[in-house]
């Protein structure tokens, strides 16, 4: 005789907000919330928060106004807070301490340059007086693994914890999508779009012309890179090399293991070293266009004499893109496999650098390069998780279209659209990478911009929202909306809401249908909370007097 028995009921933890993903997205929302009054429950799969500043280690993308015109006082206080770190904590020249806008690593990709373990510290730090009295509870490496719902609501959210496999529930009111891959929309069957859209579904000048779900952008597995003469700690030939030395696609011009790339703008073949002349010269930035200086973290020069170590630069460049295979719309064992090979093509092209790259001052390879993991929390040199640019998208009550952002479909001078539901604002270029379907760079410039709350609102779920790259965006738009200080102004909205909606008892839905709450929303977020809902015309048209002097 066999007896079977029932298993036993998963603990459950109940808050006012829960929200799934540590991300910029995802802390900008938890932090909001929290700070507003609510309780909320945070996970995140990783150890650290931060997600692609600090998990997937790029620092941050960001507008040119990002000091001048700030999109968020608490995206403004996390950029200070770096600095500061730096200030109290580095042997800093008496020129870099007192520089107001100081880049530790003086990168020209940002003006922010920084190493992602400090962007991790910094994060826990804002977050730890709410962690202390309990009104945000950070749940570590736990990942989602399931979505209970009961008709359009979403009334559990199952994690799991990494190291023990120990599950719970988590109930909320309000939860939030604020994963890489837009993981909530998979697990609760909730209506997405993956990849790219056909050109008639939404008359997207970009667009291909038929619909293709794994076109999706090349993800790519980050690593920094240190100059330490005489280290010896070679990185041994990856088992898919040959592979990477020698396959060619269609739409580039040569193996990924070069120097060879094309302009994603032009899409003309162009060659970029490393370093421009003299490697052993990081101390000029004036004219250095090469890889080198593009992400640097850590520049020596900034350091007081007689300070040891050296340069440190993160490569996120176009040799490591890997857009062999997708990671969304297959089984997991091609997404491993995808993962897998992303790793094999980094450590590859580290190994041509040490080995075989063509030098600036004759010879070949760079024995001189070291990894350098424990600036990204690993012990073999690379990021901890890949660089993502695209996830799941939600189909939302509005979805914002090149046509809304883009400056070629809308005029040279006649800025973005402007929306009357702003609850946020952002800049970057429509900057989509080479693809999965064999695709090259679209890189198009754009207006700055707006959030809409429609955007954050999905039409099939009444109590889940958005806090990442998985708003209702196009294959195209997110290009521009997939970026640091948007995802962070995306998450502080939600958190907003969360609090609108908890006065009100309404869901996502019931505060955008309504004006009257939608402008209590965005009063809650420019005058409680100093968000910015508008550029100024000057820099919303991207007139000449707008355009800042740039800075390198």
């Amino acid at each position: 005789m066999t007896t079977s028995s029932t298993p036993a009921p998963l603990p459950e933890t109940t808050a006012d907000l829960v929200v799934i993903g540590g991300g910029l997205g995802g802390v900008a929302a938890a932090l909001t919330a929290a700070r507003l009054g609510r309780h909320v429950i945070l996970t995140e799969t990783d150890a650290w928060l931060g997600g692609q500043l600090t998990v997937q280690a790029v620092p941050p993308d960001e507008s040119r106004w990002a000091d001048s015109h700030p999109t968020s006082a608490s995206y403004t206080e996390f950029r200070e807070r770096v600095r500061d770190h730096y200030r109290r904590s580095f042997p800093l020249t008496d020129a870099a301490r007192s520089d107001p806008f100081l880049n530790p690593g003086a990168g020209f990709v940002s003006r922010l340059c920084h190493e992602p373990r400090i962007g991790a510290l910094v994060l826990e730090e804002m977050l730890s007086p709410l962690l202390s009295d309990g009104r945000i509870q950070w749940l570590r490496e736990h990942e989602p693994v399931g979505v209970e719902r009961a008709g359009d609501r979403v009334t559990a959210v199952i994690v799991r914890e990494t190291s023990s496999g120990a599950e719970r529930r988590l109930l909320a009111p309000l939860f939030v999508d604020a994963t890489e891959l837009g993981d909530l929309l998979a697990l609760g069957d909730l209506e997405h779009v993956i990849g790219a859209e056909s050109r008639a579904e939404h008359g997207e000048l970009h667009a291909p012309v038929g619909p293709d779900p794994l076109d999706q952008q090349a993800i790519t597995w980050c690593c920094a890179l240190e100059w330490a003469p005489g280290h010896g700690d070679l990185v041994a030939r990856p088992p898919l090399y040959d592979r990477f030395a020698s396959v060619v696609p269609d739409f580039w011009p040569g193996p990924q293991l070069s120097f060879d790339d094309v302009h994603p703008i032009t899409l003309e073949r162009r060659t970029r070293p490393i370093f421009e002349g003299d490697p052993t010269d990081h101390e000029r930035l004036d004219g250095a266009g090469d890889m080198w200086h593009y992400r640097r973290i850590r520049a020596q020069r900034l350091m007081e004499p007689g300070t040891p170590g050296s340069d440190v630069t993160l490569v996120n460049w176009p040799q490591i893109d890997f857009w062999d295979a997708p990671l969304l719309g297959v089984d997991a064992e091609q997404r491993d496999r995808a993962e897998d090979e992303a790793r094999q093509l980094t450590l590859s092209f580290v190994h041509w650098l040490q080995h075989e790259a063509p030098r600036s001052d004759g010879g070949a390879g760079y024995p001189e390069l070291r990894l350098r993991g424990d600036v990204l929390g690993t012990a073999d040199g690379l990021a901890r998780r890949p660089y993502i640019r695209e996830a799941r998208r939600i189909r939302a009550v509005f979805t914002v279209t090149e046509e809304h952002i883009g400056r070629e479909m809308r005029g040279e001078f006649a800025g973005s659209e402007e929306f009357t539901d702003a609850v946020g604002t952002g800049h970057y270029r429509i900057d989509l990478h080479p693809s999965t379907a064999g695709r090259n760079y679209v890189d198009i410039d754009c207006f700055p911009f707006q959030i809409p709350l429609g955007a954050l609102v999905p039409r099939d779920v009444a109590n889940l929202v958005p806090a990442n790259k998985n708003i209702g965006t196009t294959h195209i738009s997110n290009g521009a909306y997939r970026l640091h200080p948007v995802e962070w102004s995306i998450g502080e909205a939600v958190g907003a809401l969360s609090e609108i909606g908890g006065r009100h008892g309404v869901d996502p839905a019931g505060v955008h249908s309504s004006s009257e709450l939608t402008r209590e929303l965005q009063a809650l977020l420019a005058d409680e909370l100093g968000v910015q809902l508008a550029w100024p015309e000057a820099i919303r048209r991207r007139l000449p007097e707008a355009e800042p002097v740039p800075t390198r």
